[in-house]
């Protein structure tokens, strides 16, 4: 006995620690109310449906007992049956509440996994859109229709459980016989079943009447288009005259069972549905065979015409592409002045040579610093401001925790002492220096650079999936300095207090992790950190977002924030057609880095909007979300759901504005979606002459997609260089280039979100990627160079291929990185350039530019003299420590300004170059003797 109390106290203690947790941790986020909402609903809807159900199974039940005949006149058959009767006797009761009890709960539980649809459709606000079939308004078929349904699919459920309950409860006493002679069954046992055939029936005739509307959102294939949403004409012509006739026969067949309350006779109500079944085959099945064998099929084009545009058009709108401005391309360029065209490179594009999805093992061999940090796999870009003012596309990352490089791993370590990473390594996006490194921008431990004072610390990021109890007795690894460990202790508010027992012992049941309870390292100001990647965050305060696969950090208002974006989808968009999101944005990337996924990989969706922008503070985990696009009305509907949960998109800070981006996940839906929805006209469309493909990454062996790549860039109608997303596509099955996509990546401009397509000529053959990567490949002098490079343990790894639209042609460009044999990290060794089929592979950017147009700029700014090198080591240290010097004194101005710490970074760095001056002096003087 004393075991199974403890056994159950055991689970009950279990399940509140779960709820306990929750609770505090969305306590602990300012998001309580998403907690309470989503709970009160999950409970509202479980114990309401939970009832109805329990009810009506309980009332048919009770009402067939007592419905039951007299043991008098009971059969043979019924007389073998009592037995049970008389063993089930005095426990009737509590069979009726067990019964009753197990189908509410099976049935509340089921419900209360509808609290988004119920959300949805109590607050759902008008699209203002309506569908061109029956004129309702999208909010209809997006928020009402997937409740209405829930119900129809709950009433059928109630529907056939009451029936089978009924029938048992009949058949034990009495109302139904099955093998003895005479009538199989009373007149009240035909009424009461009668009734709830009834029921069924007529929700079968409700069934029928939405189904009429379900043909708007219905997914079919069609060879023409693949898959399919929406009304085709046998939908229009046969499809939906048959729901509306077998609508009206459900009816009256529904009635013909009521009936039987009268007539005490089966015998039209069998008949009725009979002919219900049949018609449903004939009428439903049959009729929209025969007109799509005979009508469609030998005019398929001409009649489903009309209902492809309708498709073309809802399509996008749903995704957003409606405004996507497509404009023929030359594909060769027609100026013979090559210097003019060299000029225009630079003006055009600044082509990134540092790709981020490369260089991150340099980043961890240059930056890394301490084996307990660690970089992500792939970087990310952003752009900075130059110190002219200019933005500059850069690489960057932040030097977060890596437990795996922890000196030796216990508890108190991996939970206690090292708790987060520090600082940020940004590197020129355009720039490599002499030994093919990134040109740091921001370096070292700590940081310091150009990105100038800021929080460090890192106690929230990607790749911090474990927990952290901060703050209390334990102080923590900061960093370490000339080999001195500094160590800090935790001041921000995130987190959950554990001075609590209770909290305490919750956290140990729920992390599974005793020592929480009872550790010493853990005291007054105790708190424990977790969920603490940004994309976890985000998602667990906004459950009806979809997280885009790719979070990045940027400095903003001096503190590190991670920016996540998140959509609205819905699958509820009548004629347009739906997609796979997972499907949709894989490509070479998250083929070799899950993390990089987007997050609800297997939803269907057929309509999506970036519809709001989410930061997370690396060093407080404080989530903010922004409501980004104004005119959504999903997101609409979810704010009226969880008010004060989105702040105003007016709220936006200039500085974090600055680092706002189009999401690459939404760019690569709407690039698939554009493969064929690029065209307009319904007759094109359904030839299928004009459908694109995404191709293949060329510089790998992964045969995914090509990722998009941001880039400044200036397309053909654009004034000045804006930051990109760009992609390129290709024609169906082949490999030359079929059209070049960018979209305006830069909130700060009126053209942000503006979807701009460079379509080339069908009657000519420009190269696309892999062409290109093959040309590259097989020109002898490359490939002999690529073979010397390759040689001894060396790897040679190719970058991204870059598209740039230049004069009607098409630049490409490509860095070459080599890993070397001593070397653990690629690093910048060629860079690989072709234009209007001439190539050039050459050690710089400038380098092969000027080869492929055989000039060199007019607007190339000269070349800066690096400080003096020499083989002294003493010059060469002096020269070092002068850096440095100049170094301190430039971050002693940011900081504050700290006029001591500049002269005193003044006076050193005068000493070093008298020094540098002094021995470059005597090792001349030392040389000249030596020539005499």
């Amino acid at each position: 006995m004393t075991l199974g109390v403890l056994s159950v106290l055991g689970m009950a203690f279990t399940m509140f620690a779960g709820f306990w947790t929750d609770w505090l941790w969305y306590r602990s986020v300012h998001y309580s109310s998403v907690f309470t909402t989503t709970l009160s609903t999950k409970i509202g809807l479980f114990f309401v449906f939970g009832l109805l159900m329990a009810l009506a199974v309980g009332f048919n039940i009770w009402l067939a007992h007592r419905l039951r005949p007299p043991l008098s006149a009971m059969s043979m058959e019924q007389q073998s049956l009592d037995r049970y009767r008389m063993g089930i006797a005095p426990y009737k009761t509590w069979m009726l509440l067990a019964v009753t009890s197990l189908v509410g709960l099976i049935a509340g539980a089921s419900a209360s996994s509808q609290w988004r649809t119920w959300l949805m459709w109590v607050n759902g606000v008008p699209f203002h859109q309506k569908d061109p079939q029956f004129h309702l308004d999208v909010s209809f078929y997006a928020f009402d229709l997937p409740w209405y349904r829930f119900l129809l699919g709950f009433g059928f459920a109630t529907a056939i459980l009451c029936l089978i309950a009924a029938a048992l409860t009949h058949y034990l006493y009495g109302g139904l016989r099955v093998t003895s002679p005479g009538a199989r069954a009373t007149a009240a046992a035909t009424g009461h079943l009668s009734v709830l055939l009834g029921i069924f029936v007529a929700l079968k005739a409700v069934a029928y009447w939405l189904d009429r509307y379900g043909l708007a959102v219905k997914s079919s294939d069609f060879k023409a288009t693949g898959n399919w949403t929406g009304l085709r004409y046998v939908d229009a012509n046969a499809y939906l005259p048959a729901k509306t006739i077998l609508f009206c026969i459900a009816v009256i067949c529904a009635l013909l069972f009521f009936a039987t309350l009268w007539r005490r006779t089966w015998q039209l109500p069998v008949i009725g549905f009979g002919l219900m079944v049949l018609s449903a085959i004939l009428i439903g099945g049959l009729y929209p065979a025969i007109v799509q064998k005979f009508q469609v099929q030998p005019n398929e084009q001409a009649k489903e015409a009309p209902y492809v545009q309708k498709n073309l058009k809802a399509t996008r709108e749903a995704y957003g592409i409606d405004d996507a401005k497509v404009t023929e391309y030359a594909g060769r360029s027609t100026t013979a002045d090559k210097t003019k065209l060299r000029d225009q490179v630079d003006d055009t594009a600044s082509i990134r040579i540092m790709d981020p999805n490369v260089v991150s093992p340099t980043f961890q061999q240059l930056q890394q610093i301490k084996a307990y940090y660690g970089f992500p796999t792939n970087l990310d870009v952003d752009r900075y401001s130059t110190k002219d003012g200019k933005d500059q596309d850069t690489v960057l990352g932040l030097r977060e925790l890596n437990l795996d490089g922890i000196p030796k791993n216990n508890w108190i370590n991996d939970h206690f002492r090292y708790t987060h990473g520090y600082g940020v390594v940004a590197a020129k996006g355009t720039e490599a220096d002499s030994e093919g490194r990134p040109v740091f921008i921001e370096k070292n431990l700590p940081s310091q650079g150009d990105l100038g004072t800021y929080k460090q610390q890192i106690y929230y990021g990607e790749k911090t999936t474990t927990y952290s109890i901060v703050g209390g007795p334990q102080k923590e690894v900061d960093y370490s300095d000339n080999e001195r460990e500094k160590t800090t202790s935790y001041t921000g508010k995130s987190g959950v207090n554990l001075d609590n027992p209770i909290n305490r012992a919750a956290y140990a049941v729920a992390f599974n992790e005793p020592q929480i309870l009872y550790s010493g390292a853990i005291g007054k100001g105790s708190r424990i950190l977790y969920n603490r990647t940004p994309k976890d965050r985000v998602e667990a305060v906004a459950p009806w977002l979809t997280i885009d696969g790719d979070a990045y950090p940027a400095v903003v208002n001096h503190r590190i924030q991670w920016i996540v974006d998140a959509y609205t989808t819905t699958n509820g968009y009548p004629y347009a057609s739906r997609t796979t999101l997972g499907d949709t944005t894989a490509d070479s990337l998250t083929a070799t880095n899950n993390s990089r996924a987007v997050v609800a990989q297997q939803n269907q969706v057929n309509y999506i909007r970036n519809s709001v922008k989410a930061t997370v503070d690396a060093y407080t985990g404080e989530v903010k979300l922004y409501q980004w696009d104004t005119a959504d009305p999903v997101l609409k509907t979810w704010m009226k759901a969880f008010p004060g949960t989105v702040k105003p998109r007016a709220d936006i800070s200039a500085d974090l504005m600055a680092h706002l981006r189009y999401p690459q996940d939404l760019f690569k839906v709407q690039r698939e979606l554009l493969t064929r929805y690029h065209v307009t006209d319904a007759q094109t469309f359904l030839s299928g002459s004009e459908v694109w493909e995404v191709p293949d990454d060329p510089t790998n062996d992964s045969g995914s997609a090509v990722p998009p790549y941001y880039l400044s860039m200036k397309m053909p109608d654009q004034s000045a260089q804006a930051f990109s997303l760009t992609t390129t596509f290709t024609p169906n099955g082949r490999d030359n280039l079929s059209a070049f996509m960018a979209v305006d990546s830069d909130p700060r401009t009126n053209d942000y979100g503006k979807i701009r397509i460079l379509k080339l000529p069908t009657n000519t053959t420009v190269d696309g990627p892999k062409q290109v990567q093959s040309q590259f490949n097989s020109e002898s002098d490359i490939a002999e160079t690529i073979s010397l490079l390759s040689r001894g343990h060396s790897k040679v790894e190719y970058g991204n291929l870059l598209t740039v639209p230049l004069d009607g042609g098409l630049l490409y460009a490509e860095p070459v990185y080599v890993r070397g044999g001593s070397l653990k990290y690629p690093l910048l060794r060629k860079v690989l350039v072709t234009y209007e089929g001439k190539t050039a592979f050459k050690d710089t950017l400038d380098e092969a530019l000027n080869e492929v147009f055989g000039v060199k700029s007019s607007t190339t700014p000269p070349e800066t003299t690096n400080p003096p090198n020499s083989s002294n080591p003493t010059v060469r240290q002096a020269l070092e420590d002068a850096q440095k010097a100049f170094d301190a004194g430039q971050q002693a101005l940011k900081e504050g300004p700290d006029w001591d710490a500049y002269a005193k970074a003044q006076k050193d760095l005068q000493d070093a170059l008298k020094r540098a001056e002094d021995a470059q002096s005597k090792a001349d003087k030392t040389g000249d003797k030596n020539k005499s």
